[in-house]
């Protein structure tokens, strides 16, 4: 009868003693969390907003409650499958073509012998990344003007100059092509990371095996860092239905809305341009709900195919 409250006063012991052992590390917890409480979790109030009839004046307690007028408006605007489909394309193309890529740079990168020639392609690699979105956007609308460095190769050869900017045919290669350079290297970093786990008494096995190096990666690397890609790539999946306005409204020009439009770019103008927050936030929030669906369903999947997903 008593065995019980004993064997939780010591339980709850030993769990003052481990925080007290591993204090700084909890210590070191204290800004992130007050970053996200502050950050991400402190802005979900303003989804009310989407509910209402918004007035700056009245605030949010006091403006009018309209349900889900906004959302019902925004599925039955006729530009909204347009939106929807830019968006998904963009985010498949980057699915596609920009999420295998820093596995691909990974595994040449851990390939390689030659320090300095591997420390030489890291740091190249790496540099986009840190070069701000507007400066990207300007090196792309520089090459690409008729003018451009691409368009005089193109004359060097007696064709006639391209149009890059102004045909709507041509902003998805752009965008993703920018989006390949900017962050092929910085997204190997992680991949980098996991592959250095790897055993080396795999490597050395399977070489003793027969295996030669590109049988090492099959079979060694690969496996190796499985798990890492499966769950980076769940965590794209809840991107497929947003991506970030700032680099599609630097590119996009009036001739290329066909295809350059996207649900975040149309945010920014009934938002912030129009100040319709209500609309946008409702805009927002269904973007949000479906992209929770999404990585729902693939971490489901996940879960069926292999031991790893994220809860």
């Amino acid at each position: 009868m008593f065995a019980e409250p004993a064997r939780n006063t010591i339980k709850l012991s030993e769990r003052k003693k481990r925080i007290a052992e591993n204090k700084y590390l909890y210590a070191m917890l204290f800004l992130p969390m007050v970053y996200f409480i502050l950050f991400k979790y402190g802005p979900m109030f303003g989804i009310l907003i989407g509910f209402q009839n918004y007035n700056f004046v009245k605030g949010v307690f006091g403006s009018e409650w309209v349900g889900f007028a906004h959302f019902r408006e925004f599925l039955a605007d006729p530009y909204f499958w347009k939106l929807v489909r830019n968006t998904v394309l963009l985010n498949i193309y980057m699915l596609i073509f920009c999420f295998p890529a820093p596995i691909a740079l990974a595994l040449i990168l851990n390939e390689a012998r030659i320090k300095w020639f591997k420390k030489l392609s890291q740091s190249i690699s790496y540099l986009p990344h840190f070069l701000s979105t507007v400066v990207v956007c300007g090196m792309v609308v520089n090459f690409l003007s008729n003018g451009g460095v691409i368009n005089r190769i193109v004359a060097a050869f007696g064709w006639e100059p391209i149009p890059f900017l102004m045909d709507p045919r041509w902003f998805r290669t752009i965008y993703i092509s920018s989006e390949l350079w900017q962050g092929v290297g910085w997204g190997s970093i992680i991949y980098l990371a996991a592959l250095s786990a790897v055993d080396p008494q795999l490597y050395e096995a399977a070489r003793m095996d027969g295996a030669n190096r590109w049988q090492q990666i099959r079979h060694v690397s690969f496996p190796g860092i499985a798990p890492v890609i499966t769950i980076m790539f769940l965590l794209s999946v809840g991107n497929i239905m947003s991506i970030g306005y700032e680099k599609v409204l630097l590119l996009y020009t009036g001739p290329t809305y066909e295809t350059a439009d996207v649900i975040s770019t149309y945010v920014y103008r009934r938002g912030l341009l129009g100040s319709d927050f209500s609309y946008s936030t409702a805009v927002e929030l269904f973007q949000s709900v479906v992209a929770l669906g999404f990585v729902t369903m693939a971490n489901h999947f996940s879960k069926k195919v292999s031991e790893t997903s994220l809860w």
